[in-house]
């Protein structure tokens, strides 16, 4: 095994999402993965704090991608479009992986544990938008629900991309989920 063998992060990451696939994630031990990967558990510790994080390394990305949209947007939105706007701009980091999110879907909800990491990592996504929409000037309440609309809304039409492998684009998704949602809060159809 190389110690400093290159692209040892990334195969980690793909080595443990196969292995929690095969065998599930309890089942899986980082000795299992650095093996497989062809490193030592030292090196695994080194890229990632435990088994768990491997799952949610990108979660840091994605929030900045978000802030960033938000801060972006057209002064002349509403907040609940500048948060469509920027789940639905964010979603572009996904739409090239989805076997690899529709594999990490499954393996989080084979996994109590799991499913709540995601929760918490979800309502990091809410608090962030929430800031980045108070720095935009929305007051609250408006600027929580926002968030909190846009982070079910992305919840839901992900869950949607990653069952359904003929389905429109994660983005399309999201504005989708965003429309029925607003649908239905004004009483029209869904």
């Amino acid at each position: 095994m190389g110690r400093w063998e290159p692209g040892a992060r990334g195969r980690l990451a793909r080595v443990a999402l196969e292995l929690y696939a095969e065998r599930g994630f309890e089942q899986t031990t980082v000795e299992d993965i650095a093996e497989r990967a062809g490193v030592t558990e030292r090196t695994f510790f080194r890229h990632f704090a435990d088994k768990r994080e491997v799952l949610f390394d990108g979660s840091a990305v994605l929030q900045e991608h978000l802030v960033d949209a938000v801060a972006q947007a057209p002064a002349e939105l509403a907040p609940i479009d500048v948060v469509g706007h920027a789940f639905a701009d964010a979603a572009t980091l996904l739409e090239e992986r989805r076997d690899h999110a529709r594999t990490r879907a499954a393996v989080i909800a084979a996994t109590t544990a799991l499913q709540e990491r995601e929760l918490l990592k979800m309502a990091a996504l809410a608090s962030a938008v929430t800031v980045a929409l108070r720095a935009r000037g929305v007051a609250d309440p408006a600027a929580a629900l926002a968030a909190q609309a846009g982070v079910s809304a992305f919840s839901i039409g992900f869950e949607l991309w990653v069952t359904d492998p003929s389905s429109a684009d994660l983005a399309t998704r999201v504005r989708e989920t965003l429309e029925q949602l607003r649908a239905v809060s004004v009483g029209g159809p869904a």
